[in-house]
This record gives C-alpha cells, sequence and structure tokens, in this order.
C-alpha cells in the first residue's frame, strides 16, 4: 500500500511541475514586443458569432484580437494584415471574413488587409498565411495566453523574423483558457512540429 501512495505522489507532484513550466512559457508570451518594422500582421481567428452572416460579429476574444492589431496597424501602413481563420460548423460566416469587415469599419483599407479563410487551427493560419504570400519580418497577433505557442509554431515553420503583439485577455473565461491552453501547449511542444 505504502508504494501506492508513494506513486500517487510522484505523479501529482510530476503534474505540478510540469504545470508551473507550462504555466511560465505561457506567461513569457504574455510580454512580448512587435517589431519596429513589419511586413506582415498575423492576426489569428476566433470564435465569430450571430446568427447569420449578415450579423455575424466577432466574439470577446477575437474583438481584443483585432482591438490590439488596430492602432498597430494604423501606425504601420505599409504592413499587410493576413486575418486568418475558416467558418466553423458552429459560426455564421469565416472568421477571416468578420475580421476583415471589423478592420475596414474601423479605418483600415482593403488594400491593407489579405484573408485566408480555410484553416481551423493555429499551426494551419499560419502555414496557409505562408503560401498566400512570403511573410518577410512578421508580427502575430493573438490573445496574451496563446502567444507562446503561436510563436513557437511559427518558428518550426520556418518563420525567423517573427515578434508578438499580445492582446490581453479581459473575458470572463480568463481561467477556462489557460487551462486550455496548458493543455494545448503540452500537446504542441511533443506533437506539433
Amino acid at each position: 500500500m505504502k508504494w501506492v501512495k508513494r506513486m500517487m505522489l510522484i505523479i501529482i507532484g510530476l503534474g505540478i511541475v510540469y504545470t508551473g513550466l507550462i504555466f511560465c512559457l505561457i506567461l513569457s508570451g504574455t510580454k512580448n514586443q512587435p517589431t519596429k518594422k513589419p511586413d506582415s500582421v498575423l492576426i489569428l481567428g476566433a470564435q465569430v458569432k450571430g446568427s447569420s452572416k449578415d450579423n455575424a460579429y466577432p466574439s470577446t476574444v477575437l474583438k481584443e484580437r483585432l482591438d490590439a492589431a488596430i492602432p498597430y496597424l494604423k501606425e504601420h501602413p505599409k504592413a499587410i494584415a493576413i486575418v486568418c481563420g475558416g467558418q466553423g460548423s458552429d459560426e455564421p460566416d469565416s472568421e477571416a471574413n468578420v475580421m476583415a469587415e471589423y478592420l475596414r469599419a474601423n479605418g483600415l483599407s482593403q488594400e491593407q488587409i489579405l484573408i485566408e479563410d480555410t484553416s481551423t487551427r493555429t499551426k494551419e493560419n499560419i502555414q496557409n498565411a505562408q503560401k498566400k504570400q512570403k511573410l518577410g519580418n512578421t508580427v502575430i497577433v493573438t490573445s496574451d495566453f496563446h502567444m507562446y505557442r503561436a510563436k513557437l509554431l511559427a518558428k518550426r515553420l520556418g518563420i525567423s523574423d517573427i515578434s508578438g503583439l499580445p492582446s490581453v485577455s479581459k473575458s470572463s473565461a480568463v481561467f477556462k483558457t489557460y487551462i486550455r491552453e496548458i493543455f494545448a501547449l503540452g500537446y504542441g511542444l511533443i506533437f506539433d512540429h
């Protein structure tokens, strides 16, 4: 019986150490600063709400990302904004289309926006954006909790000039998203190559 107790303590201890290390990596991504000379600004998608294509709007998380990107894109009008995200089964339109509409409604020109509307995961967002055009000096815009993993995947996909512009998560689901990201980053570190 003692060895069962000892094994349980070891497993719990390893779980705590793992969670602590992953959490530190996630927090390190929240401190990113974007480059002063961007060529491309990759805005990663998140859920879109609404009952039809005509009234589709960004979720709180997606709006936070877009609101972080807008002043930066206005400061760097030569940078191309690549909005990434396909349409999920529970979404009225593709994330990229809703994002592009939101950017245009907030003063960005159509010429500055490139739409990538087929991806369903972070890795696909980056891969498909690379197919759209040469990214050059790239800034990734995503939620603070998601930044470390997004940059890790971008580096693994061969983007060397990369920096991040994290949006601050203020939604009521922050705790849940951080917990989910702990598992997603653990998976990404091992399997997403």
